[in-house]
C-alpha cells in the first residue's frame, strides 16, 4: 500500500468524526432558533430569514397578538393557554407557507413575513384573522379569544429595515386592538394619534413618528 493511501485511510476516522461534529453543532443551532412550545422560529431565527425575504418587493410584515391572553391563563390555566398558542402557531405557519416565515417573538406575540404574489394581502390577512381566532379542537368551548393583526408592505417604506417595519406593524396592531378592528395596515391613509399604539401608552415610551393606518 502506498504512503498516500495509508495517510488517507488514517484520516478517514478523523474526517468522519468532524462531519458528525459539524452536523451536531448545526442541529443544536437549529434547535436554539426554534421556540420549544410552538416550534416556530425564535426572534433570532425569524430575524435572519425575514431579513432575506425583505429583499423581495412583494414582502409583507405581519404582527399578531392574542387579545386578553392573560385572562385565558388566569381563568382556564396555563395548559389551556399553551394549547391556544400552539394552535395559533400551527395555523400561522400553514398560512404563511414555505415561501414566507413565521416566528414567536415572545409571550403571545407572533410575527410573520409573507410574499404577496397577487397584491391581495388585505384579503389574505382578513382570512388569517378568522383562522387564528377559531376554537382549538378538543378544548373547552369557553376558551374563546380573538387576535389582533397589524401589517405593513415593505415597499411602502423602502428605507425601513426589519426593525422599522416591525415597529410600524406593531403600532398598527395596537391601533386595531384599541379600535377592535381585527386587522390594520400601516401606510398612507387616515392619521391615528400615537396614543392608540402600545409604545406611546407605556411609561417612558416615545414614538418619533405618528401612526399611519388604514383599516383593512
Amino acid at each position: 500500500m502506498s504512503a498516500l493511501a495509508t495517510v488517507l485511510l488514517s484520516a478517514l476516522p478523523l474526517g468522519a468524526g468532524w462531519t458528525v461534529h459539524v452536523l451536531w453543532l448545526r442541529g443544536c443551532l437549529n434547535t436554539a432558533r426554534r421556540d420549544p412550545l410552538t416550534g416556530l422560529r425564535t426572534r433570532d431565527g425569524f430575524t435572519r430569514r425575514a431579513t432575506v425575504l425583505l429583499k423581495d418587493a412583494r414582502a409583507v410584515v405581519v404582527l399578531a397578538d392574542v387579545d386578553k391572553f392573560k385572562n385565558i391563563n388566569d381563568r382556564h390555566g396555563h395548559a389551556a393557554g399553551d394549547s391556544l398558542l400552539q394552535a395559533i402557531a400551527d395555523r400561522l405557519a400553514h398560512h404563511v407557507g414555505r415561501s414566507g416565515v413565521a416566528g414567536r417573538l415572545g409571550g403571545d406575540e407572533f410575527a410573520a413575513v409573507l410574499i404577496d404574489d397577487h397584491g391581495t394581502a388585505a384579503d389574505m390577512l382578513a382570512v388569517l384573522h378568522g383562522v387564528l381566532a377559531r376554537p382549538v379542537d378538543g378544548q373547552d368551548p369557553a376558551v374563546h379569544t380573538t387576535v389582533s393583526l397589524g401589517w405593513v408592505r415593505a415597499a411602502d417604506f423602502p428605507t425601513d429595515d426589519l426593525s422599522g417595519l416591525l415597529r410600524r406593524a406593531d403600532e398598527a396592531m395596537y391601533a386595531a386592538k384599541q379600535g377592535r378592528a381585527g386587522t390594520r395596515r400601516a401606510g398612507l391613509g387616515r392619521l391615528f394619534a400615537t396614543v392608540t399604539g402600545r409604545r406611546a401608552g407605556r411609561t417612558g415610551a416615545h414614538s418619533s413618528a405618528p401612526v399611519m393606518g388604514v383599516a383593512a
